[in-house]
Order: structure tokens, then sequence, then C-alpha cells
């Protein structure tokens, strides 16, 4: 039996934040996490070209902030703002008609969140390249934007076989059991012809770029919500 636990949550707390940042009573609580399940597949599949890294939702009273963290914001905001306007109506329908609010944070170093490069991976298996020169693709231009280390997994029909396997390449250091090490994790599905392939990535950040990421969000997150608070 598996010892496996999700890298993320591990780490929830020590250096990493929730992706859902709200309380509900008992009651509410299955209707606010099946509407943000909702909503992350919507955003998820509005905006696959657009390199969307994370959701992050947050609920006040009777309001909604969504934060996404993307590599191509011009994608995600579209001409003049149209897809935003889209967007926050669509999401307003899924929450019950509360007041929404799409706030969207620039991913400044794409090669180096486990998410996107996860992503990368499988879209490249998608379009028939080999699983193997995709991962270590992924791992040489990770390494070269100034990672510490990457391990990247893939598991399922590799290369088309009859019997599924796993195949996993690692780079540099990757201490998963150091808890205060700023590891990244993304996960993304290959939906190739012959069945759904799984890849996993794993990335050690500098501590001072994982530092500086911390800081930006912080400090966007403050200053928005300071607008938002609702008059007393």
């Amino acid at each position: 039996m598996g010892q496996k636990t999700n890298p993320i949550g591990f780490r929830l707390a020590v250096n990493k934040d929730w992706r859902s940042k709200w309380f509900a009573s008992r009651k509410e609580f299955p209707e606010f996490l099946a509407s943000d399940i909702k909503i992350r597949a919507l955003l998820k599949e509005k905006l696959r070209l657009a390199a969307v890294s994370k959701i992050v939702i947050e609920r006040a009273w009777n309001s909604l902030r969504v934060t996404i963290h993307t590599a191509r914001p011009g994608i995600v905001i579209g001409r003049k703002g149209s897809e935003i306007e889209k967007m926050t109506e669509e999401i307003s329908k899924l929450s019950g008609g509360k007041q929404v609010k799409i706030d969207i944070i620039e991913i400044k170093s794409p090669d180096l969140d486990a998410q996107l490069v996860a992503e990368n991976i499988a879209m490249q298996m998608e379009r028939r390249i080999s699983f193997r020169r995709a991962m270590k693709k992924a791992l040489q231009i990770t390494m070269e934007q100034g990672a510490k280390g990457i391990k990247v997994r893939c598991a399922g029909r590799l290369g088309g076989a009859e019997i599924s396997r796993s195949e996993w390449y690692r780079e540099g250091s990757i201490p998963l059991h150091t808890l205060r090490t700023p590891i990244d994790y993304g996960f993304a599905e290959a939906r190739t012809t012959y069945g759904i392939i799984g890849v996993k990535c794993w990335i050690c950040k500098p501590a001072v770029l994982a530092q500086e990421e911390k800081k930006a969000t912080a400090s966007g997150e403050k200053t928005e919500s300071a607008e938002q608070q609702p008059a007393a």
C-alpha cells in the first residue's frame, strides 16, 4: 500500500498557502466546495491556451474574488476586457448570483512553474512527440532557468505500449522530505489516442525566487482586498 501524500497539502502553513480562502458553516460547506470545483473546471476549460497555473478563490459575505495566476494575461483579458466580462457573468451564475471580481497575476518565469511544465509535457505528448524527448527537454530548460532541481514522472501507456508503466527523470536536488525547501508541484493529464497519461512534476526553486513570489502575491492580495471590504 502506498504512503503518498500531496506535496502541496503536505506543505500547507509551512511555505504553501490555501487555494480556497473562506470559512463556511456545516450547512454551506458542500455548496461552496461544489461551486469552487465548477468554477475551476470552467476557467481551466475556457483558458486552456492561457497557461493558467493556479486559481485562488476567496469568499466574503456576498462577494467572490477569483485570482488567476497565468503566464499569458493577454489571452485571459481579451480585447478591451471582453473575456473578463464574460467570465465574471458565468462565475456569478455558478455561485448563485454573487458579486464577482477577477484579478490576474502574471507568472514571470513559466519554466519554473511545475504546473505549467507538466501541462507543457502533456500537450507535447498529445501532439505525438516522444515522451522521453518531451521530459528531457523540460528538464534541460528548467535547469537553465536557474532551478536547483527538477523531477518529472509519466505513467500510463507510454509510447502506445499494451502494458502501462511509469518512467521518471531527475536532475539536480529535490529534497521532498525537507518541508522548508520551496518545492513546487504540478500534475497534468495527456489525453492521447491510446489512453490517458499522467504527468507529475516537482521543481525545487531557488529560495530567493520563492520568497519574491510570496511577497508579490501577498502585497497584491493585501492592496486589492482592502478595496473590496464592504463598508460596516
